[in-house]
């Protein structure tokens, strides 16, 4: 059985940082794509960065291009967001994603991804 265990969250201050853990355990999480989304009140969950397999490849959302960066550990099975320039608009609900398929390209389409936390609270203050 797959699980997924993001921490790391917290309250910071606008310009503050904040690094993301997903601890994974089960299946194979080297063969394993992951994913960050969130979701804020009101609001649908969004896309937030990827990581292939194998750390190769990854993509990020505009919102956060520069300020994110998403890595892993595959000796760990954990995969990191390092989230740096906080800004309240990224107050939200993180979530981490695993994608099976072994895709050498990454997703933003949560659809794709088959398993996922339980979420982690960011909350960003002016």
């Amino acid at each position: 059985q797959v699980q997924l265990v993001e921490s790391g969250g917290g309250l910071v201050q606008a310009g503050g940082s904040l690094r993301l853990s997903c601890a994974a355990s089960g299946r194979s999480f080297s063969n394993w794509n992951m994913g960050w989304f969130r979701q804020a009140p009101g609001k649908e969950r969004e896309f937030v960065g990827a990581i292939s397999w194998g750390g190769g490849s990854t993509d990020y959302a505009d919102s956060v291009k520069g300020r994110f960066t998403i890595s892993r550990d595959n000796a760990k099975n954990t995969v990191y967001l390092q989230m740096n320039s906080l800004k309240p608009e990224d107050t939200a609900v993180y979530y981490c994603a695993a994608d099976f398929r072994r895709s050498s390209v990454v997703t933003v389409r949560a659809a794709f991804y088959d398993y996922w936390g339980q979420g982690t609270q960011v909350t960003v203050s002016s």
